[in-house]
């Protein structure tokens, strides 16, 4: 099938190979995904794409050399997805952090508590996500490195109190984002806008679902606010939902997990190997080690919708709780 990829495509691609830094490298992939057609005649240019991404931001993370320019936003990625917690003062993010992860941030009632980033790590199941807190998005000076760290992230969480005017908080959340050129998924990007926009995938969670009487105060917000974002009503007091985000954040990451195994032996179900969707079985293999896939004979595979230790070929595109045995020649 065809890919009949769009005129702009081809642009954005121009750009891409004419970019010198890893970085702007990773901006125009993003934009050729955002701006590719989703259908079958896409998929393996849209998991060529992905591993690109993938390989530029490791390469970017591996190079020396530059401790001089670190800061207390350069925060190394870790774990399956990187995910910034933004949002107004005092709407509970230093508690959900708290909550959710192994990290300590100071948690206070009066505002302003985090002035600097704080990454912890998530889990659900057997996958980590790194969720990072951050100074809020309000006052005259907002550090513009903040703006570089929500460029690089994976999944943006807009955190709002929902006794608050959540309202006002997610437009004015929304308008600084958009003074650094991102946009959650969804929301419209303005026709003139001068360089390419940073397009994030973004959950809105409401904090302070604290009572019982609080869910007829979120459904008005639902009704009032007219988002087409994903919302989630949560309570870092009482835990309400947390168990759920953490299931929205793996959902909404666009990863799978794949397991491998030796002959005769059972896969360790603790150690899975975490891909994008619509990764093919080459790319497992580089992933197992960069040999791999020139080595591998073939894989045997077992899940969903396939016979148990069925042959397949390197361009296999491998599902989620798919078992692999590699055989090498």
């Amino acid at each position: 099938m065809p890919a009949n990829l769009p005129p702009d495509y081809f642009e954005a691609e121009k750009r891409y190979r004419e970019a010198k830094t890893p970085e702007t490298k990773i901006e125009h992939l993003e934009e050729m995904l955002k701006i590719m057609p989703k259908h079958k005649g896409t998929d393996k240019l849209r998991a060529d794409l992905r591993r690109r991404i993938s390989k530029l931001r490791t390469q970017s993370h591996q190079k020396k050399g530059t401790s001089r320019h670190e800061t207390a936003y350069s925060i190394e990625r870790e774990g399956a997805a990187q995910i910034a917690v933004v949002g107004p003062p005092n709407v509970g993010k230093s508690s959900l952090i708290a909550a959710l992860t192994n990290a300590n941030p100071e948690v206070a009632d009066f505002p302003h508590t985090t002035w600097k980033p704080t990454p912890g790590m998530a889990p659900f199941e057997n996958v980590q996500f790194q969720i990072v807190d951050t100074p809020p998005l309000a006052g005259e000076y907002v550090e513009p490195l903040l703006g570089d760290l929500l460029r690089r992230v994976d999944i943006l969480i807009i955190l709002l109190d929902l006794r608050a005017d959540p309202l006002q908080q997610v437009d004015d959340t929304i308008k600084s984002l958009a003074e650094w050129r991102i946009y959650p998924e969804g929301v419209a990007i303005p026709e003139d806008l001068q360089k390419s926009p940073f397009v994030k995938k973004t959950l809105v969670v409401i904090n302070k679902m604290d009572e019982a009487d609080d869910e007829e105060d979120y459904h008005v917000f639902l009704e009032l606010s007219e988002t087409e974002l994903p919302c989630l009503p949560i309570s870092t007091l009482t835990r309400r939902n947390l168990e759920a985000l953490m299931k929205k954040i793996y959902q909404t990451a666009g990863i799978i997990r794949v397991y491998t195994k030796s002959p005769g032996k059972e896969p360790d179900p603790n150690t899975p190997f975490v891909l994008p969707t619509e990764s093919t079985l080459e790319i497992l293999a580089n992933k197992v080690h960069k040999d791999f896939s020139e080595k591998m004979k073939y894989a045997k595979i077992w899940g969903v919708g396939k016979y148990d230790g069925q042959r397949v070929k390197t361009d296999h595109v491998v599902n989620d709780g798919d078992v692999l045995e590699l055989h090498m020649r």
